[in-house]
């Protein structure tokens, strides 16, 4: 299965962040941009791609480690960016972003030590992505538009290892679909 390790923001977070997006949508060259659901959005920690089952229970307990080991921290989401020359535009985040790294990290390390592929470290940014584009556009605008964007603050309280099931249908507007396998408290939480 397809799977990676998450922060799941919170409803509140979720809708100050839709609010922003349809200001974006309205934007000239949105139309050329392929906009995320609000049911997936999420801040990815360690992407592991394809995950044989029989690894699964290893990992989920490796992550089960890494939440109680990390304190609940404060985050909110904040402003945002692009990566790819604007093949792809994001929210980005703010607060305790250390913690958040660290975090991270320790997904990744959880992955690589239940034997799944990783491929080389990258060093984590946080981000949420909110639009992709087949072709690069000028994503100043859009960009711009999000350098004041400040959703409300909330405490990260649990890691979640989510399921990617992808569109099987041609249908161009098929989004991929997530569903949480697996979610522990952090630290003082549970």
């Amino acid at each position: 299965m397809r799977l990676f390790a998450a922060v799941l923001p919170p409803d509140e977070a979720i809708r100050s962040l839709a609010a922003e997006v349809d200001r974006l949508k309205r934007l000239p060259g949105a139309d050329g941009l392929r906009w995320t659901g609000r049911p997936g959005w999420h801040l990815t920690l360690a992407f592991y791609g394809e995950v044989d089952d029989t690894l699964v229970p290893d990992l989920s307990e490796r992550l089960a480690r890494a939440a109680h080991r990390t304190p609940p921290f404060g985050l909110a989401l904040s402003g945002g960016g692009q990566f790819g020359r604007g093949r792809a535009l994001w929210a980005g985040a703010e607060g305790d972003l250390r913690t958040l790294a660290l975090l991270a990290d320790r997904a990744e390390a959880a992955g690589r030590k239940a034997g799944v592929e990783m491929g080389e470290h990258r060093r984590y940014k946080a981000h949420l992505t909110v639009a992709r584009g087949r072709e690069a556009i000028d994503p100043g605008p859009f960009v711009d538009a999000l350098a004041d964007f400040a959703g409300p603050a909330w405490t990260v309280a649990e890691l979640a290892l989510v399921r990617s099931n992808l569109p099987r249908s041609a249908n161009a507007g098929e989004r991929p679909r997530y569903e949480a396998v697996g979610r522990w408290p952090l630290g003082a939480s549970g």
